[in-house]
């Protein structure tokens, strides 16, 4: 499940970028860049992709948490509920976060 008004949200801010491709992944809609996860929601949170070292210092918002997978702790991947971008100004933010660190991770590998 996921609130279809901020995938939407989230669409027109991604609508200049090349090679978006939405996929439903982790109970949510997820947005790849450049065939690698940038951003995604699940319920009403916002999934970001973001640099490792960067996502601890989220981390410590109230409105952050991590993204648990498998019993593990999944680094640079965190959860912002809606108190952390209900702000235009905050929203965008993370979405550009989410595209810089894009730039520069690598791919995953498929298996």
């Amino acid at each position: 499940m996921y609130n279809e008004t901020l995938v939407n949200r989230i669409r027109e801010t991604l609508i200049g970028e090349k090679n978006v491709v939405e996929k439903k992944m982790f109970q949510g809609l997820s947005f790849m860049v450049d065939d690698k996860l940038c951003i995604g929601v699940r319920d009403n949170e916002i999934l970001c992709r973001i640099d490792p070292e960067k996502a601890e210092l989220e981390l410590e918002k109230n409105y952050c948490r991590p993204m648990m997978h498998g019993g593990k702790m999944m680094k640079g991947y965190i959860f912002i509920s809606e108190e952390g971008y209900q702000h235009n100004s905050d929203f965008h933010y993370y979405v550009n976060l989410c595209l810089e660190y894009n730039k520069v991770v690598q791919k995953t590998k498929k298996k």
